[in-house]
């Protein structure tokens, strides 16, 4: 094998538009494609992660139903992590509480935040402490 660093991690949501405005608008990143189905309804978006990889949010039709637990000990999907600048994180604490977005947990490293539909996003200066 010859694995050569992260490709991109993919986000099932219902709420196609919304899910994609929060990591554009609340997080920053940038969009870089849209896919769509065959019958011409929007599929995908991409948002660059930095690095050369990126998110992927992919419309279902289903309702998610997440669970209110910081660790709810399912497998799967645990959270999607993001670096910031250790400098940045108090003007990112106050830039979530200016738009209402809580923090549901914080370490002395990494805030965590739920996206529109529950996912977890954590925001994280590991190891520079």
């Amino acid at each position: 094998m010859n694995l050569q660093g992260f490709h991109h991690l993919a986000i099932q949501v219902k709420a196609l538009e919304d899910v994609a405005g929060f990591y554009r608008e609340v997080l920053g990143l940038q969009e870089i494609e849209r896919h769509h189905a065959d019958d011409g309804r929007l599929r995908s978006i991409w948002l660059d992660v930095g690095g050369g990889g990126f998110l992927a949010l992919e419309r279902v039709e289903a309702t998610p139903s997440p669970d209110p637990a910081f660790r709810d000990g399912r497998p799967g999907l645990f959270l999607v992590a993001l670096r910031i600048p250790r400098a940045d994180r108090a003007r990112i604490r106050a830039e979530l509480d200016r738009r209402g977005i809580p923090l549901v947990h914080e370490t002395r490293w990494t805030l965590y935040v739920r996206d529109p539909e529950g996912n977890r996003v954590a925001l994280s200066h590991h190891p520079d402490g």
